[in-house]
């Protein structure tokens, strides 16, 4: 008898010890809006998972990914679940720091098919295996005023035909006071992030070597300073007070952008013009991605095994994925959430617009960007120094490309 009690209670304290504790569960750090997203989805992981506290850690966009970047180099203080930007990802894998979901007990590669292909690969690394699990992703559309498009006898599918017709619309824009978009820098980024191959990196191809002087970034970097030269663009900076005042008072005709941006216009941007906005495919018939966010999990992390289980239910559950749809205007990952009823919702933001399907399509039509290391600095030189470049200072756009790719090819040995 004393025995079987003993045996009983050792077999208990190894299954106690088998469990975090309540105390002592897994933290996740991110940045705004996820913890609106987790107010809910905790309560409803711990329904089934009643033995994985979850806490959570959030700072801003830049704050967090600042931290982050010290945190895996130090190999010390990250939470045992992160939130990775799209920007950041390629880099963050790269250099190291997160756990292989490729191997066992994960096993992430289970799952591949039942997410939007071209996101699943940009959770991957160098070396063919999972790091990041896609959460959202941010299908390429176009923003417009319908108000402002009416006010000019324009119609949308004449405006996005070309990139010609977008600058005529803006043209015509310009005699009311109105610009064609806050920042023509923004027209380069959607291009650049565009008009690639299936497989290749946006600054570098599958061996490393840069891009920078391609047909490609040229382009680009002609479009966008064309729409500049022009006077059409209000060289407006992203997130600024002056940016959201041009998307309230219909002063800033279009956007290009993922389809998260929705769910800030709605949300806090600018909630008093619900019906005046509409959303379209991006001008020239071309597809991509912009925007879009991962989880992984730190080496460091003391709980892998609960921290998998909470990106599991985040990322492999339609619910999570719907909710998030709904409440954020965050876009889902799952295929299998496309047939979900939430899509053929009139959105009433956009006239009564059923958007959500415009997204879908534009998801399953992007090409697939393979990540790579040198990403961030990539970013830096040529999408911010040299396209500031030619559109601020009038520089040549082939020179400001050659610059950037010796720049690149000394930061990058």
């Amino acid at each position: 008898m004393k025995k079987t009690i003993a045996s009983s209670l050792a077999a208990g304290l190894l299954a106690a010890m088998a469990l975090p504790s309540l105390a002592d569960g897994i933290r996740v750090d991110g940045f705004p809006p996820f913890d609106t997203h987790f107010d809910k989805q905790v309560n409803v992981f711990n329904e089934a998972h009643p033995d994985i506290a979850v806490t959570y850690q959030m700072n801003e966009h830049g704050d967090h990914h600042k931290k982050l970047t010290t945190n895996l180099a130090t190999q010390s203080g990250a939470g045992d679940v992160v939130i990775v930007d799209v920007s950041f990802v390629g880099a963050f894998i790269n250099a190291g720091g997160f756990v292989n979901l490729s191997d066992a007990p994960y096993n992430a590669g289970q799952f591949k098919d039942g997410f939007v292909s071209y996101a699943w690969n940009q959770g991957q690394g160098s070396d063919g295996n999972q790091y990041g699990i896609p959460i959202d992703i941010g299908p390429g559309v176009m923003f417009y005023r319908r108000d402002v498009l009416e006010s000019v006898g324009a119609e949308i599918d004449g405006v996005i035909s070309d990139w010609n017709s977008y600058i005529e619309y803006g043209r015509k824009l310009k005699d009311k006071g109105v610009y064609l978009i806050a920042d023509a820098g923004d027209v380069a980024r959607i291009i650049v992030r565009t008009t690639l191959q299936e497989g290749e990196g946006l600054f570098f191809d599958a061996d490393g070597n840069s891009l920078v002087t391609s047909d490609r970034f040229d382009n680009a970097f002609t479009i966008a300073k064309q729409i500049r030269d022009e006077g059409l663009d209000g060289q407006i900076g992203a997130w600024t007070g002056e940016w959201y005042d041009g998307f309230k008072n219909g002063t800033v005709a279009t956007q290009l952008s993922g389809a998260w941006l929705l769910g800030h216009l709605q949300n806090w941007m600018a909630p008093d013009t619900a019906g005046k906005w509409g959303a379209s495919n991006l001008p020239g018939g071309i597809y991509g991605s912009w925007g879009g966010s991962f989880l992984a999990i730190p080496a460091q992390s003391e709980n892998p095994a609960q921290a998998w289980e909470f990106i599991k239910y985040l990322t492999t559950q339609p619910d999570p994925q719907i909710d998030s749809l709904k409440d954020l205007g965050a876009f889902p990952v799952l295929l299998e959430t496309y047939g979900d009823a939430a899509f053929d919702e009139p959105l009433d933001f956009l006239a009564g617009q059923k958007a959500r399907r415009l997204f879908a399509d534009v998801a399953k039509k992007v090409p697939a960007v393979t990540p790579m290391k040198g990403d961030l600095i990539a970013e830096d030189i040529v999408m911010n120094g040299a396209l500031a470049e030619v559109l601020n200072d009038g520089k040549d756009i082939e020179q400001a490309l050659k610059d950037a790719d010796r720049l690149l090819k000394r930061r990058i040995k």
